[in-house]
């Protein structure tokens, strides 16, 4: 079960970093920003995997 959250997690992460990209790009911010947006938005995502994962483990 954690081999296949994983492997889930990594194209999650991934596909949310293409996403943030998009975003970047289409919003025009400028490149000093970026780094904090794509800071926020994985490290964000990465404590909505981790909990989810929690909830699954002692559901």
């Amino acid at each position: 079960m954690i081999s296949i959250f994983i492997v889930l997690s990594i194209f999650i992460l991934f596909y949310v970093n293409k996403l943030t990209d998009s975003l970047c790009i289409q919003k025009e911010i400028p490149e000093e920003r970026q780094h904090k947006v794509f800071r926020t938005i994985n490290v964000l995502t990465t404590i909505l995997l981790i909990s989810s994962y929690i909830e699954i483990l002692f559901t």
